[in-house]
């Protein structure tokens, strides 16, 4: 099974090579070199590694939480990525198992990211609608905007989730025709 840790420096062109490997774009590689430069980047970003290469990789970058009483930091998950010789065989659930694990307890409380429910619910993940959560573009399928709670999430947190800018940049956010 693959070894999930920190990206480590010098990292960032296998991560490249990963995403754009596993999205077959150009679009969602841009978006990460994009977010690592952006304000929203907090070092949240996890490789898998097999046999001492990268095959796997999944980042969180800040959001906020437009609660009715202010502003609450919150992440992104965005996006996960496993090259296509490894699909399959369990890294990308074990990506995001682990590095969920090794965020709790940091300051924010909520996860939300856009993807199949199919998925992304057998890892935890619930609809953001269902909980009061709102998307950040109606562009985002009901059923694919989701979150999950970490140990700083209290109860009163609802509101609108906001993308960070980079999102908008790259026009990563929801669907397009």
């Amino acid at each position: 099974m693959a070894l999930v840790r920190l990206e480590r420096p010098g990292e960032e062109a296998a991560v490249r090579a990963v995403v754009a490997d596993a999205f077959g774009d150009e679009r969602t590689p841009a978006l990460v070199d994009g977010m690592r430069g952006s304000s929203a980047w907090r070092a949240l970003s996890f490789v898998a590694e097999e046999a001492g290469a990268i095959v796997g990789h999944v980042s969180y970058t800040r959001g906020w939480l437009d609660a009715p009483s202010r502003l609450i930091e919150v992440l992104v998950l965005s996006p996960l990525s496993v090259a296509s010789a490894f699909q399959g065989r369990g890294i990308g659930g074990a990506l995001v198992r682990e590095s969920l694990a090794a965020l709790q307890g940091r300051p924010e409380p909520l996860v939300f990211l856009e993807g199949s429910p199919r998925y992304y619910g057998r890892l935890g993940f619930r609809p953001g609608g269902e909980a009061g959560f709102v998307a950040p573009s109606p562009r985002i399928p009901a059923a694919a905007f989701q979150f999950v709670t970490l140990t700083a999430y209290e109860p009163w947190m609802t509101g609108t989730l906001v993308y960070p800018d980079v999102f908008w940049e790259h026009d990563c956010v929801g669907l397009r025709p």
